[in-house]
């Protein structure tokens, strides 16, 4: 089975080649747009593969939450490649594959939403499964819901941006904090294969963003009581 992935959720822009098993990926950080280079590495990794488009079994794709223009980006991307060839979309949850690519064990994951929020959610992984513990939800960190137990592992830029409410809630049931994990474009494809493999995925036209906040923006006055500037 041949798929591409796609995750451009953060400024961590990545596109993956699944080829029976194997994964290879290209990356970068990009601070703005993006859109220039997903295709361009798409063709280098099926080149270097010796696969054509045609030889496609699926496209999947980071869904969310994450940067509203990234999640379009990917998501156009992999509509546009699936129309084309006829092929089904798997949509893959942003924190669960930040979760995957971070590492094993339980995990927090946490990505910056602006407007000081973070993106949260809790997952145990292991090996390639990633069992939901909390769905992901957005919020400032002091009201975010958190797991229980001890044991968690911090992923993800949020923690860098507004997570400091989050890490004294949790305190010592918080055993270490990497704000430097991203989702990836392999882990998205890890948890998209065995969708695929078993037939499913969905049609082109069905596939869209998870933004999990529908407000994009704050009006002055919602800004200026969250401490923002006019």
């Amino acid at each position: 089975m041949n798929f591409l992935a796609f995750e451009a959720a953060t400024h961590r822009l990545s596109v993956a080649l699944w080829r029976d098993g194997a994964c290879t990926e290209r990356a970068a950080m990009v601070p703005n747009g993006g859109s220039e280079r997903l295709l361009p590495w798409a063709n280098e990794l099926l080149a270097e593969a010796g696969l054509s488009l045609q030889q496609l079994d699926g496209v999947a794709f980071g869904a969310g939450p994450g940067g509203f223009t990234g999640l379009r980006l990917a998501c156009g991307v992999a509509q546009g490649l699936a129309f084309g060839l006829d092929v089904p979309v798997a949509p893959v949850g942003t924190l669960a594959a930040l979760a995957l690519a971070s590492g094993e064990g339980k995990v927090l994951a946490c990505l910056d939403a602006r407007m000081h929020e973070i993106y949260v959610a809790a997952y145990v992984v292991a090996g390639d499964c990633v069992e939901e513990i909390v769905a992901p939800k957005v919020g400032a960190g002091e009201a975010a819901p958190l797991p229980e137990g001890d044991g968690w592992r911090g992923a993800g830029d949020g923690f860098a941006a507004c997570g400091e409410a989050l890490r004294q809630r949790m305190g010592d049931r918080l055993a270490g904090v990497d704000v430097d994990a991203f989702p990836t474009a392999a882990a998205v494809a890890r948890l998209a294969a065995p969708v695929l493999a078993a037939g499913g995925g969905i049609p082109a036209a069905q596939a869209a963003p998870l933004y999990v906040r529908d407000k994009v923006a704050l009006t002055t006055a919602e800004r200026l009581a969250r401490g923002g500037s006019r």
